[in-house]
């Protein structure tokens, strides 16, 4: 088998805070990168300060928060210099509009704008403001030069502000975020593919009110489809009922049953290049579900089940399919029924676990089943397996002509 890509560096981050009520959300910001290992120097404008206090992301990043230009802490007192680096990235969240727009005339009056214009990594802005302040041509205009000289924008998103109004504006959420670092990082090893995912569980209605489900969270599904983002591929998620948010860059369509996945999937998968079916699909389905409730009578109910198409049986066997990758949750014996059914589905790859450790859970235990035989990997949480996912099909994937 082909090795695994070579490990990134511990990396390195610089959190620009600047004015408004947003910042914290950039404490918990801090807090999610500190927990991936990312070591994280804050700085703040005078205006940041007003709203979160340097102590407290000092004890969220265990590095001291600077400030100001003139004391930077640097034997040469050039850290607007130094702080940049070997720091991977420069994220200012929350962006306020005036910082936006010292960014784009190439103002430096303090420790934060010098730092920028002084950068040799990438610079990341999370703008956040007032809808008529984000709309205002001024904004527009420094967001557009800002573009063009090749700083990212992420955000701004949608909805309730501070200010009590509606609409573009908020900063876009720590998670999101934390998406968008991470993925500056990833190898790109999925870039130019098109990646079909599925996740959740489905149900099947008895009823109106009632049904067949299981206790699949979608967590491990999610999870893999904001690894294959990150690591450039173009991700479609078809989730059945879950209320987990949608990963970053990833086009999510919800379903119901077995039977709207299906459709939604073979609607789908000519455009695919992998197709990775994490969903815990329904293997039956009632065969003539009610139109209205059932009601209790005390007696034994009958209820006759069919079994649903597979979903990835079928788009297996179509004559041209994408790279496949199936999950089989099993509760016993489940190396030997996961490659039973591996090679009778005709798949490339298979991941194994057992269903009472996977279902809901937030980590994982599984081992790959290929034609080279099984390969375990450790217990890890479903963040880090749905990465090492991606760079298991990354090495095994074929060249892309």
């Amino acid at each position: 088998m082909s090795t695994l890509p070579t490990p990134p560096r511990p990396a390195r981050v610089v959190v620009g805070v600047t004015g408004g009520i947003a910042a914290y959300k950039t404490a918990e910001l801090v807090r999610l990168l500190v927990k991936d290992g990312v070591t994280v120097d804050v700085v703040m404008t005078q205006a940041g300060t007003r709203f979160v206090t340097p102590t407290t992301f000092q004890a969220l990043s265990g590095r001291a928060v600077l400030t100001d230009l003139w004391a930077s802490g640097t034997d040469n007192a050039m850290g607007h210099i130094g702080l940049s680096r070997g720091a991977d990235a420069i994220l200012v969240a929350p962006a306020s509009a005036d910082f936006l727009a010292k960014l784009a005339n190439g103002h430096a009056d303090d420790l934060l704008s010098t730092l920028c214009l002084a950068r040799e990594c990438a610079l990341l802005v999370a703008p956040a403001m007032n809808v008529q302040m984000w709309n205002h041509a001024a904004t527009q205009r420094n967001v557009a030069r800002l573009r063009e000289d090749g700083v990212t924008i992420l955000g701004p998103g949608s909805g309730d502000l501070a200010c009590n109004e509606v609409g573009d504006g908020r900063m876009l959420e720590p998670e999101d975020l934390r998406a968008a670092l991470t993925a500056l990082r990833s190898p790109k090893l999925l870039a130019g593919r098109r990646v079909l995912v599925t996740a959740g569980p489905t149900f099947e209605a008895i009823d109106p009110v009632r049904g067949i489900t299981n206790t699949s969270s979608g967590k491990m599904g999610f999870a893999f489809a904001q690894a294959a983002a990150e690591a450039g591929a173009r991700v479609t998620l078809v989730a059945g009922p879950t209320p987990l948010r949608t990963p970053p860059a990833v086009a999510r369509v919800d379903v119901r049953s077995a039977a709207d996945m299906a459709q939604a999937v073979l609607d789908r998968v000519d455009d695919a290049d992998v197709f990775v079916a994490i969903a815990a699909v329904a293997d039956y389905t009632p065969a003539a579900p009610s139109e209205r409730k059932l009601k209790k009578s005390g007696e034994a109910l009958t209820i006759t089940l069919q079994p649903t198409v597979d979903i990835l049986a079928t788009v297996a066997a179509r004559p041209s399919p994408p790279y496949c990758v199936g999950f089989a949750a099993e509760s016993h014996d489940v190396l030997e029924n996961a490659e039973t059914k591996r090679k009778r589905k005709k798949l490339p790859l298979l991941v194994a676990n057992r269903a009472q450790d996977a279902l809901g859970s937030d980590d994982n235990e599984v081992t790959l089943l290929d034609d080279a035989g099984a390969h375990p990997l450790p217990r890890m949480d479903k963040r880090s397996l749905g990465r090492r996912l991606v760079e298991e099909i990354g090495i095994r994937l074929p060249r892309a002509p």
